[in-house]
């Protein structure tokens, strides 16, 4: 039920959250400069759209939901697929789901506690109640959170829209100064490139969120590349526009100060109207939010029908006609999230894991136009923009260990592998006891739920 405006709309309200609007000085701190800058913002998205044409020869060739996964699985067999699947769920996807959320609740409580520093336990509180109602939303219907994504994103274009337009406007009428000698006094290193690079690409992030609902696009043959040209470069159009913009009015010095870019440019645009700027990042990171929980739902959804986890998490509403198990799974692994104080240092190397499995996939590419030839390809990409993909990913995967190694990058990849024990113990030696368990809880949340198997579910 999903068309190509709401593909579009998934894509652009997926990649667009908070970060551009709160922190592009990440980006600006490793270059030092206005117009490296502008170019990593560029070269980001250029990337990120060149990885999305390979996700759609995937998504055109291999029509399943789960994104990564099915590739993996195509191309390398089991393993790999699992090792995407365990860290996917356990880290990267309820992780991000998580932060989206937290950075909505200090937005929204934010004007109840003039002066001061909303309280955390506000804030959890708050993150956790967006969780459930987006996981409710998308459990109950697939139209219903479909219809609130594309308002949400329709919410925060109009506060896109209106920067890029004061910042045309304020060109326009000379304020150009701080793009004057704009290569002054930059940092440019391989190391400085990539740090900067994954600042930008997390903003990216979303590029590939219409191939874990494939089987949901109506037509994806068309609809599926078609989202992807239109929804990326247009996210890459704004990001650039709306870069500009917040340098007309600041120095680098002054955004790199900015606790929040794009309120500080409202403050000094906006005047008295500043107060919508928070509001429509509101909408922007409920839109984030609500476009992550829709599609990694469904990765939950496929691993669980893979036997990759629990079978009741490859069940479907017979109500609703929702992956409601995978969706619910979800939203309470991303609540755990919630509950620490701290995860930023998870969060910091979300990236490093992300593209040790993006590079993974789009070199899947490239072994099935030599192992896989007998599949058909509606859509296929010269095999040098496959090959570009996976060179950079290998670049920045190891640059900022080389340049700045730190033992959470190690951390990070044990938690990877340690996924190879899971997958030894419960899904190739499937231990009797394992079952045992396994059966009751599925048969009681079958029951709860009102779940049955996808090939039980009433035509």
């Amino acid at each position: 039920k999903v068309g190509l405006f709401t593909g579009i709309c998934m894509i652009v309200g997926t990649i667009i959250g908070s970060g551009i609007f709160v922190s592009p000085k990440s980006v600006l701190a490793n270059v030092e400069a206005v117009g490296p800058c502008l170019i990593v913002w560029t070269a980001c998205g250029v990337l990120a759209t060149l990885g999305a044409l390979c996700f759609a020869e995937l998504g055109t060739m291999i029509t399943k939901s789960g994104g990564e996964y099915p590739y993996l699985m195509e191309a390398f067999g089991p393993i790999p697929a699992f090792l995407f699947s365990w860290t996917s769920l356990l880290v990267t996807k309820p992780s991000s789901f998580a932060i989206i959320c937290l950075s909505f609740a200090e937005y929204a409580s934010a004007p109840f506690y003039p002066g001061c520093d909303p309280p955390q336990v506000v804030i959890k509180c708050l993150a956790a109640t967006a969780i459930v109602l987006i996981t409710l939303v998308n459990s109950l219907s697939v139209k219903l959170g479909s219809y609130v994504q594309n308002f949400l994103t329709a919410a925060k274009m109009i506060i896109v829209i209106i920067i890029i337009i004061s910042g045309i406007v304020l060109l326009a009428q000379g304020k150009t100064e701080n793009f004057k000698d704009s290569f002054k006094d930059s940092k440019i290193s391989i190391g400085s490139i990539c740090l900067a690079c994954y600042n930008g690409l997390w903003a990216y992030d979303g590029w590939n969120q219409l191939n874990y609902i494939t089987e949901e696009l109506q037509n994806p043959y068309r609809n599926l590349p078609l989202s992807i040209i239109i929804g990326i470069p247009l996210v890459t159009v704004c990001y650039v526009l709306m870069n500009i913009s917040y340098f007309t009015v600041m120095t680098a010095t002054e955004l790199l100060q900015s606790p929040a870019v794009a309120v500080t440019f409202g403050e000094r645009v906006l005047y008295p109207a500043a107060w919508i700027v928070p509001l429509f990042v509101v909408c922007s990171t409920l839109g984030a939010a609500n476009g992550t929980c829709f599609t990694a739902g469904r990765l939950v959804y496929v691993a669980g029908r893979e036997g990759h986890m629990l079978k009741v998490l490859s069940y479907i509403s017979v109500k609703h006609l929702t992956p409601a198990p995978a969706l619910i799974f979800y939203g309470i692994v991303a609540i755990l999230y919630i509950i620490p104080g701290d995860i930023d240092t998870l969060i910091n190397y979300f990236s490093f894991a992300v593209w040790i499995f993006y590079g993974s996939t789009v070199f899947a590419l490239i072994v099935m136009r030599f192992t896989r030839k007998e599949l058909v390809r509606p859509i296929r990409v010269p095999i040098v923009i496959p090959v570009i993909v996976t060179l950079i990913s290998i670049i920045l995967v190891l640059a900022p260990i080389i340049s700045e190694p730190e033992i959470a990058y190690l951390y990070c990849t044990l938690f990877i592998f340690s996924g190879l024990i899971v997958y030894a113990l419960f899904v190739h030696l499937k231990f009797d006891w394992a079952q045992k368990i396994s059966k009751p809880i599925t048969m009681h949340l079958q029951m709860l739920l009102e779940v049955v198997p996808e090939d039980e579910v009433p035509k």
